[in-house]
């Protein structure tokens, strides 16, 4: 009974408050993840930039300087895919409320080894469907020589 009451009380945490702007369906927002992941991938920061509101902000990773605004985040991502680096999603996407989380990974070449990154990145839709916030959370410790 009492998981019943706590997957209840779950469900009303999830849902949209009355008089809460319009959120993102969570088909959507986990298509947006794949587009982001599939756009990198093709190394086009454009199709990347165009996931972000035209106010969004990327802090990657969590503690380095925001980028805000599209123009930046696009500016941003086109450096890292200077880098050559190519994305993994490790896992299902995380949906609930108006954020998407999901656990990737970032495989490139770094001072002549190949590395991986694991990270969980947030994105944290506004209610046009657009990704206003991006969080990446990695550090030292999940940078591994493959």
């Amino acid at each position: 009974m009492k998981i019943l009451a706590g997957l209840a009380a779950f469900a009303a945490l999830a849902a949209p408050s009355a008089g809460a702007k319009s959120m993102t369906e969570p088909a959507k927002m986990e298509a947006a993840v794949h587009a982001y992941v599939a756009a990198f991938e093709a190394g086009s920061a454009d199709d990347v930039a165009e996931l972000y509101a035209m106010d969004a902000t990327v802090e990657d990773p969590i503690g380095s300087p925001v980028h805000k605004g599209r123009e930046a985040i696009r500016a941003f991502y086109a450096q890292s895919m200077k880098t050559g680096a190519k994305l993994t999603l490790d896992g299902p996407v995380r949906v609930v409320g108006d954020y998407a989380v999901f656990p990737f990974s970032v495989h490139l070449e770094f001072g002549g080894k190949k590395m991986r990154i694991d990270v969980i990145d947030t994105f944290k839709f506004d209610g046009d469907g657009k990704v206003a916030e991006m969080r990446a959370f990695w550090g030292p410790t999940n940078m591994i020589a493959n």
